[in-house]
């Protein structure tokens, strides 16, 4: 009877196959969980990569401070007078005094002054006034200037003037300070230096160079 019952019932299989599967479940787990760490610190990297270059690109171009630019603009002679015998001239003529500014803020300025001279004898002058340069604008203020100069001894002036070209030169300083993002403010200083060229028979500008 022993032996029909255990035939009757016999054991039951052992569940290796139930114990693989949750071990390899258990794997799988892991695997996905490493995957998605790995995932994070590539993402985490490429985030780190991208503010560096977006800072070093802020740093190279908005916040890099350039110093402005100022220059004379173009001139309309109203009058020219000379003598060549004495030797003497003056001059009335209009331009405007632009100040470029190529900086991501505003440049702002004091007053100065744009000296006019020939053969480093000063001939006239004239103010700049306290301005303000907008970003990435050009501040033009138009004046009106007068120059004289008469009996210089040591000079070749009565030469000059009957050569048919007078030659003067103008030079200024401009100092103020750049603003950016309202917080940062760098002082920068700009030169002008000019050499006007000017026809006398026609009694027009013949040349205007600026550095």
């Amino acid at each position: 009877m022993a032996e029909k019952t255990q035939q009757a019932y016999p054991s039951a299989p052992e569940n290796h196959g139930y114990q693989r599967s949750d071990a390899e479940s258990l794997l799988s787990a892991d695997e996905l969980k490493r995957k998605k760490r790995i995932k994070l610190a590539i993402y985490v990297a490429i985030f780190i990569v991208f503010q560096i270059i977006v800072i070093t690109v802020i740093s190279l171009t908005v916040m890099k401070v350039k110093t402005p630019k100022v220059r004379l603009g173009k001139i309309n002679v109203q009058q020219l007078n000379f003598v060549t015998a004495t030797p003497s001239f003056d001059t009335k003529f209009t331009t405007q005094i632009k100040v470029k500014n190529t900086n991501w803020g505003p440049y702002k300025f004091d007053a100065s002054t744009v000296k006019f001279m020939y053969q480093g004898t000063a001939v006239g002058q004239v103010v700049i006034p306290k301005s303000k340069a907008g970003m990435l604008s050009t501040k033009k203020m138009n004046v009106e200037v007068s120059l004289s100069l008469s009996a210089l001894s040591g000079s070749n002036l009565g030469t000059e003037l009957g050569s048919g070209v007078l030659t003067l030169n103008s030079t200024a300083m401009v100092t103020g300070k750049v603003e950016l993002m309202l917080i940062m403010k760098k002082k920068k200083s700009s030169t002008m230096d000019c050499t006007v060229a000017f026809d006398l028979s026609s009694k027009t500008l013949k040349n205007l160079e600026c550095k």
